[in-house]
């Protein structure tokens, strides 16, 4: 089996529906995100379009459980074991071994909850922007975005996801989300902690991996979707993000990146405008 398998050629069968994320960004239809005279666009019961907005990112969060699934297999399998820069420790292939498990269960209960929201595998589109993130040559850096970034935003969405079941009074979903909820924590623990202990001796490292980060989780706020305004359909989960391992300055951080993203946008669409 080859190394680094390229993201190009993971296998999916026909009922998968791929785009590019810039595609996704960018798409015409998406609600105007601009400041000025900004709709409310966060999940609640209450939205005439909280149904298929639900049901469009429980098929996300399916599609981004595979990629995780994936991502972690490969992590376990590209990396000689060892304590080089290029090789991954006995201990860390393990963890990435207990992710596996998690993220295949986490599949089948993603499963489960689109077929109980009324969704079909396919329904909505996939984008690949997590495995790509895994695919990084250097475990480091693979561990701080996915790990922390990508799982990171996995903690948001489902806290979002388990606060909408909530609201909307459906105890399944509200179990479902709370209990992958709980994993999710712990995986973006183990890359906290694998990051800490793999650059304790290579400060140099940890700059690069951790502004790797930055760039990763600026990406995938998409333009300010996730964030902590009032009106960000995905809000920043800082209680949980803090359980797994993200310091109070950390979590600023990525508050202001989501923000500085979605000013980004506004000044794209009104020069697309103008």
């Amino acid at each position: 089996m080859r190394k680094i398998h390229p993201v190009e050629d993971l296998a999916r069968d026909a009922r998968f529906q791929r785009i590019d994320i810039q595609e996704r960004v960018n798409d015409a239809r998406s609600p105007d995100n601009s400041r000025r005279g900004r709709i409310k666009v966060r999940l609640t019961p209450d939205r005439t379009e909280a149904s298929d907005g639900a049901r469009s990112l429980m098929h996300g969060i399916f599609v981004g459980e595979v990629q995780a699934l994936e991502g972690a297999g490969r992590t376990c399998w590209d990396f000689d074991t060892g304590t080089g820069e290029d090789e991954a420790p006995f201990e860390l292939k393990l963890d990435m071994a207990r992710q596996c498990w998690d993220e295949a269960r986490h599949c089948e209960i993603s499963v489960k909850l689109g077929e109980w929201m009324g969704t079909a595998i396919g329904e909505f589109s996939e984008t690949t922007f997590l495995y790509a993130a895994a695919c990084n040559p250097d475990p480091v850096l693979r561990l701080t975005g996915v790990n922390r970034a990508l799982e990171g935003l996995a903690i948001d969405v489902f806290n979002t996801m388990r606060e909408f079941g909530q609201l909307a009074g459906d105890p399944i979903l509200e179990f479902c989300e709370d209990w992958m909820l709980a994993d999710e924590v712990t995986h973006v623990k183990m890359g906290s902690d694998w990051l800490r202990r793999l650059t304790a001796d290579d400060p140099g490292r940890r700059a690069r991996a951790l502004e790797f980060q930055k760039v990763v989780d600026k990406l995938f706020s998409l333009g300010g979707f996730r964030g902590e305004e009032d009106d960000s359909p995905i809000q920043l989960a800082r209680r949980f993000r803090e359980l797994a391992g993200f310091a109070e300055e950390e979590i600023d951080e990525i508050s202001a990146l989501s923000s500085e993203a979605r000013d980004e946008v506004e000044a794209r669409r009104q020069a697309a405008t103008a």
